[in-house]
């Protein structure tokens, strides 16, 4: 690429970073424009996923800096790593310099406030944001360029050739970022991710079927896609099927409107690798139970893999039929639990990392004590930041933090959560055992509730970690101590200051 083609090109990268940083991802420092014909910009991705991801996602946003940058009608088309650049009149394409005369580019300028620096361990100088999103760097972006001359229409450009889709046609996109590589492995996942790196691996013989279940926002759709993803990569010629189950059901009711049950059973069955996402939908749907019972025993007898992903495990499925319960359980069923506190700082950097937003390590911190059961919603709490850094032209810090997401945060250095059961203890006269133990005596039950509401409040323990420390009991207990406390704090003035008198022993032990 000649000098004023990179500087054109990276004002319309600086034009997406600055107007568009929602949909911006480190990567898009490897795509190539490949030349204007046919009357549109083609730009070249690193492969068909990213190819097929920037259609579904990133066209109108491209389109708008292309036509800004260049002050031409001129749309952005995009290729994969072996389609053919479409012609004209059978006119090879023509430089981006050349084919718009009118642009103006400027010298690369500083910018102030949240776009100052880069993130540490980025393998990209570029900004970014969460399920991904960027913040230009300042080392790389440039002023918009001011188009001289009026805008004129670009013909209609003709159809590429296009090289075959990553997945099987009729299957969802897939996330680029949802690979194994961005993938935050913690005490709640790790059997799940292992699982599926051996599966894609080995598909059809490691563990088949493979069902993955827990609550909606763990991260279940991302270890489907980094399956999908993986096995694209070893084997290009791998066809893979990769659908929601409300799909499946759509497609199944079509089939039979249509009376095209042959093309519908081919179209699953012919297959090497079916993923099929939230499958507990097809609860109380008979006739599609039925359907899909043939075309798991059909995959499976074949050696063909079969991977699904549900809220609920397989006999907690309200009205699914017993032989399919059964055959779900046939490979490895496996759950996926809500992060601890330092799995969740690792989720924050990583999807903050992918969108080029630099968030300090003390506002991770501190957002991770905030959220701690959906890693969507970590997600959302970048994107809330990003936002708000660009509205305010200023950098991400603990204010903005604060601000967003309230202000009680556990200081550094504050008491432990040994501290806090000896203050307990102390006052209502119980011994560490007894919170330990199984008793539920109001005695005993009281004082193990108000351990875990401080501990909770004034330490950085996970809910998984302080239920540990109460004889192994899991995290919605520990949620529902804190529940019942503050509504005992609300409701009984009296016990209001008998945890006020409580908060200030433990806050003043040292």
């Amino acid at each position: 690429m000649t000098d004023p083609d990179r500087q054109i090109w990276d004002s319309i990268l600086s034009h997406l970073r600055l107007q568009h940083a929602g949909i911006c991802r480190a990567w898009f420092a490897e795509l190539e424009p490949a030349g204007i014909s046919a009357g549109a910009l083609h730009v070249r991705a690193q492969t068909v996923v990213h190819r097929d991801y920037l259609r579904r996602e990133c066209s109108s946003a491209f389109n708008d800096a292309c036509r800004t940058v260049s002050g031409m009608l001129l749309p952005v088309r995009f290729l994969g790593p072996t389609d053919d650049v479409p012609t004209a009149n059978g006119r090879t394409g023509t430089g981006l310099a050349s084919a718009i005369p009118s642009a103006r580019t400027s010298p690369p300028a500083p910018l102030s406030g949240p776009y100052v620096g880069a993130i540490p361990g980025s393998s990209s100088q570029m900004g970014k944001d969460l399920d991904g999103h960027p913040d230009p760097d300042p080392a790389i972006v440039t002023r918009r360029v001011v188009p001289s001359q009026p805008a004129t229409t670009a013909p209609t450009p003709a159809p590429a050739r296009d090289a075959a889709s990553a997945l099987r046609e009729g299957s969802m996109v897939v996330n680029p970022d949802y690979s194994f590589d961005h993938f935050v492995v913690g005490s709640g996942n790790r059997l799940a991710h292992a699982a599926m790196v051996a599966v894609s691996a080995n598909p059809g013989r490691s563990y088949n079927p493979v069902f993955i279940h827990g609550g909606s926002g763990l991260g279940k759709t991302h270890l489907l896609q980094a399956a999908c993803l993986k096995i694209t990569e070893n084997n290009p010629d791998a066809q893979i099927y990769y659908i929601s189950c409300d799909g499946f059901i759509n497609q199944f009711i079509d089939a039979v409107t249509k009376n095209q049950m042959a093309e519908f059973r081919h179209r699953f069955r012919d297959v090497d690798v079916l993923v099929i996402d939230d499958i507990h939908f097809l609860a109380k749907r008979e006739r599609t139970q039925e359907e899909f019972f043939h075309t798991f025993n059909s995959l499976y007898q074949s050696n063909k893999q079969i991977v699904l992903s549900s809220d609920a495990a397989p006999e907690e499925i309200p009205d699914l039929e017993d032989r399919l319960i059964s055959r779900f359980k046939w490979g490895l069923v496996t759950k996926v639990d809500p992060p601890d506190y330092e799995t969740r700082v690792a989720i924050l950097k990583t999807k903050a990392a992918l969108r080029e937003v630099p968030i300090p390590d003390d506002v991770a911190g501190f957002v991770a004590l905030r959220i701690d059961k959906h890693i969507r919603e970590l997600e959302g709490a970048i994107v809330k930041l990003q936002n708000r850094s660009h509205v305010d032209k200023r950098p991400i810090d603990m204010e903005m933090a604060r601000a967003e997401f309230g202000d009680e945060l556990p200081p550094e250095g504050g008491p432990t959560i040994q501290v806090i059961i000896g203050r307990v203890t102390e006052f209502y006269r119980v011994k560490i055992t007894e919170l330990q133990s199984k008793r539920r005596s109001r005695s005993v039950a009281l004082p193990r509730q108000v351990c875990m509401y401080l501990a909770r409040k004034h330490t950085r323990h996970s809910l998984e970690e302080i239920g540990g420390y109460f004889g192994g009991r899991d995290h919605t207990t520990v949620m529902h101590a804190v529940k019942t406390v503050e509504h005992k704090r609300s409701s009984e003035t009296d016990f209001d200051e008998t945890l006020k008198t409580l908060e200030e022993k433990v806050k003043g032990s040292k």
